[in-house]
């Protein structure tokens, strides 16, 4: 059973986008699957740090993106919204060019509390960075 009652498309995902970190570094919604939300972002000059390698900052943006987008979608319709509590990362292989994908599946949905799982790949599907975002659920404030 999917988490969220009516599936979003990537395109929709997207247009939340416009003018925002996620458009400016070229981050893109690529997937909505049953329990994921899959999306890509470029190794490039907006997005590497000064030696050349994927900077670890721009990791953590797509990571945040994306589990932020997945935990909206669990609450869309429902009044609540969601708000990130804590992220962490773990840096494990350089990336030079090209794209990282970015995956994001749920480790926990509560009432109160969601915590989302990371995985960012290379394109030849090796891992670059894990990371775990913790959201809180709270009512919709007027």
């Amino acid at each position: 059973m999917a988490l969220w009652s009516q599936a979003p498309t990537p395109e929709q995902l997207n247009s939340y986008s416009r003018d925002t970190l996620s458009e400016w570094i070229g981050m893109e919604i690529t997937e909505v699957g049953e329990d994921f939300i899959r999306g890509r972002m470029p190794v490039d000059k907006r997005t590497r740090q000064p030696y050349g390698l994927l900077h670890g900052g721009a990791s953590v943006a797509l990571a945040e993106t994306l589990g932020s987008i997945a935990a909206y979608c669990v609450v869309a319709g429902t009044g609540a919204k969601v708000v990130g509590i804590e992220i962490n990362a773990n840096h494990l292989r350089a990336a030079h060019e090209g794209w990282v994908i970015g995956t994001a599946r749920p480790l926990h949905v509560g009432r109160s509390t969601q915590v989302w799982e990371i995985r960012i790949e290379n394109e030849a599907g090796a891992l670059v960075c894990i990371s775990r975002l913790t959201m809180a659920v709270v009512a919709k404030v007027p």
